[in-house]
């Protein structure tokens, strides 16, 4: 039977429910999604970093469209990459999205507060024996996985067929060889981090903008992690694709837009969905990335896009938003709007299927006053 997840925690100070009883106040944005609405998308950043044009475009795209259609929109900050959290990223974050314009019916819940949920479905997936702990290092998944017939298994298949690509930037493909040989019934939060047993098969799905999908994970990732050790006198916490996938079976959430660097993980989630035995999978929605001049995906080599620095030099929400705007076909050129006009105007029709590119002149334009 699956395990039932208790209210997400949120911040305030306030007490926590972990009982699972829903309607959690808090000081920002209110109640915990009852789960009675038809539709729930979620607003989820890290706070590893600050915002960006990036993050920008697709949480104001996310937004425009829960509320065009009637979504509860759920805010989530995804905190558990705990070493490389910086100091008041979550409080500027808040910020930042008021600034744009951007407002929630639920949270801001805080992924870190409570660990229960995350522990109680690793130890249903424990129970079904499809975990298990993994102290390897990167150099022995690395050679594993570069043995001839791991090769094989990869495929030879050009880009876009089913058996082709790498995993994830920063990841390593893990080989089935190295799995042991025989899996625990029950999870211990030690000295080790976790994996998850991934079969060999294609995982279909149908992508709200980016179209039928084909992943098969145990050929670009393999066995993936979903349980990170923190050190010896620390707690571990759960790693990104268990966190998003109880978290959002919380809430309720229904529709998740992200950037299409994640369209894998919506694979391997799938997965979660299924062994967790959760009733329910959202819908997908995973818009092209924001890239620079270059073709690379936007980062600090592009120079500083976050969105406090434009602030600090004098730029208006308008002008953010109607960059955004350009690059999501509602106008041909960059005009000052505001989130209010975005929302009217925007649909999945119109954004075009091709990379977002911050050119120089664009940004020209978006200093210019």
């Amino acid at each position: 039977m699956p395990a039932h997840y208790p209210s997400l925690p949120t911040v305030g100070g306030l007490p926590l429910d972990v009982n699972g009883n829903a309607g959690i106040p808090d000081s920002v944005g209110g109640a915990a999604p009852q789960h009675g609405f038809a539709n729930i998308t979620r607003l989820a950043p890290s706070p590893t970093g600050a915002l960006h044009l990036g993050n920008a475009r697709t949480f104001l795209v996310n937004w425009a469209l829960a509320r065009r259609l009637g979504w509860q929109i759920v805010l989530r900050i995804e905190d558990l990459d705990t070493p490389r959290v910086k100091p008041g990223v979550i409080s500027l974050t808040i910020e930042l999205l008021t600034w744009l314009g951007i407002d929630w019916d639920h949270g801001p819940f805080i992924q870190s507060l409570d660990r229960a949920s995350h522990v109680l479905a690793m130890e249903q997936l424990a129970a079904k024996r499809c975990i298990f702990p993994c102290d390897l290092s990167r150099k022995e998944i690395d050679a594993a996985a570069s043995a001839p017939q791991e090769q094989s298994v990869r495929g030879g298949g050009t880009e876009g067929e089913v058996g082709a690509g790498t995993p994830n930037e920063g990841e390593n493909r893990f080989s089935s060889a190295l799995r042991p040989s025989v899996l625990p019934a029950t999870f211990v939060d030690g000295a080790s981090s976790w994996r998850f047993l991934v079969a060999d098969e294609i995982i279909t799905f149908k992508d709200l903008f980016a179209g039928a999908q084909q992943h098969r994970p145990a050929a670009t990732i393999g066995d993936f992690v979903v349980w990170t050790k923190r050190g010896p006198d620390k707690p571990g916490q759960a790693a990104y694709q268990l966190a998003v996938v109880v978290d959002d079976a919380r809430s309720g959430v229904t529709h998740i837009v992200r950037g299409d660097d994640l369209l894998d993980s919506a694979a391997r989630q799938l997965l979660l969905y299924r062994a967790l035995e959760l009733q329910s999978t959202p819908s997908y929605i995973h818009l092209p990335l924001v890239r620079g001049a270059d073709g690379r995906r936007l980062a600090k080599r592009h120079g500083d896009s976050r969105l406090d620095t434009y602030r600090s030099k004098g730029v208006q929400p308008q002008r953010i938003i109607g960059l955004i705007a350009a690059w999501c076909g509602v106008v041909p050129h960059p005009v000052e709007m505001d989130a209010a006009e975005f929302q009217r105007r925007i649909s999945l029709d119109i954004i075009p299927r091709s990379a977002v590119v911050l050119t120089p002149e664009l940004e020209a334009w978006l200093l210019s006053r």
